[in-house]
C-alpha cells in the first residue's frame, strides 16, 4: 500500500468519522478485524509514554507491522524534498527502509555524500553508497553543522520529547532543515504507534518555535512538509 492509498483512507476514519464513534469499543473492535490485539496494544503504549523504557519502545517498532512499501512519503512530498535540497551532504534522520535516501542519492547520480541514521537500521544497511549510523533522534553523535540538507520524514510524531529531537536537527544542518510529518487528529485508538498529532500545518510551526523568517509549511495531501534555512545558509 503507498501513502497517496492510505491518506484517503484516513480522511475517512480520521475526518469522516465522528470522534464519538472513532474513540468508541465499537471502532476497536473493527479495528481488531485488520490488526487483532496490536490496536490495543497501540493506544495502551501512548497513555505509558511517559513511563516506557527503551526496550519497550524498541520492542514495539520491531514489532509494528509495516504499513507502506518502501517509504512512508507520498510521491508529492518525495518530489518536494528533492527539490529543496541545498548543498551535497544529506542526512536523512529516520531513515526506515533507506528508499527515500536511495531515491534522493541515484537523482544526484551518487554525487555526494549520503547519511542515513535510525535506532534501527537493518532494513536500510545494504544500500550501496549510503553510510549508516545507528543512533536515536534526541542524541545525534554528528558535530554542529555536519550537513547541508538534514531529512526528517514521519518521525517527530514518533518522539515524546520532540523539541529536543527538532533542536538536534537544528544542530546538526547547516544550510537547510526539512522535516515532514502526518497531517491527523488524536483518537484513543489508531492504526500508528504516534505520540504527537498536527491538525494544521499551523499546528506544527508550533511545535517548531521560534520559526526562522526563511521557512515554508504547507499541506501536501494529508501530510506537513516543512522547510527553515539555518542561520548563514
Amino acid at each position: 500500500m503507498n501513502r497517496e492509498t492510505t491518506n484517503r483512507l484516513r480522511f475517512v476514519i480520521e475526518d469522516v468519522l465522528p470522534p464519538v464513534l472513532r474513540d468508541s469499543a465499537l471502532f476497536r473492535s473493527v479495528a481488531k478485524l485488520a490488526w487483532g490485539e496490536h490496536i490495543t496494544r497501540l493506544a495502551a503504549f501512548r497513555e505509558r509514554a511517559p513511563f516506557l523504557t527503551s526496550a519497550e519502545y524498541e520492542a514495539l517498532y520491531r514489532d509494528h507491522p509495516r504499513v507502506h512499501a518502501g517509504t512512508d512519503n507520498s510521491e508529492a512530498c518525495v518530489r518536494r524534498i528533492m527539490t529543496e535540497l541545498s548543498g551535497d551532504s544529506v542526512c536523512d534522520v529516520g531513515c526506515g527502509t533507506g528508499v527515500l535516501l536511495a531515491r534522493i542519492r541515484d537523482a544526484r547520480q551518487g554525487k555526494g555524500q549520503f547519511t542515513g541514521v535510525d535506532f534501527v537500521i537493518d532494513d536500510a544497511a545494504a544500500l550501496p553508497g549510503i553510510g549508516y549510523v545507528a543512533a536515536r533522534i534526541e542524541s545525534l553523535p554528528f558535530e554542529d553543522a555536519a550537513f547541508d540538507t538534514v531529512v526528517c520524514t514521519h518521525v517527530i510524531e514518533h518522539v515524546l520529547d520532540y523539541r529536543r529531537a527538532i533542536a538536534e536537527l537544528r544542530r546538526i544542518a547547516r544550510r537547510r532543515l526539512i522535516i515532514v510529518v502526518p497531517r491527523e487528529r488524536e483518537y484513543r485508538y489508531s492504526f500508528n504507534p504516534h505520540f504527537n498529532f498536527f491538525p494544521y500545518a499551523h499546528s506544527f510551526l508550533r511545535a517548531m518555535h521560534p520559526v526562522p523568517e526563511g521557512h515554508v509549511c504547507i499541506d501536501i495531501g494529508r501530510d506537513i512538509f516543512y522547510r527553515e534555512d539555518r542561520p548563514g545558509a
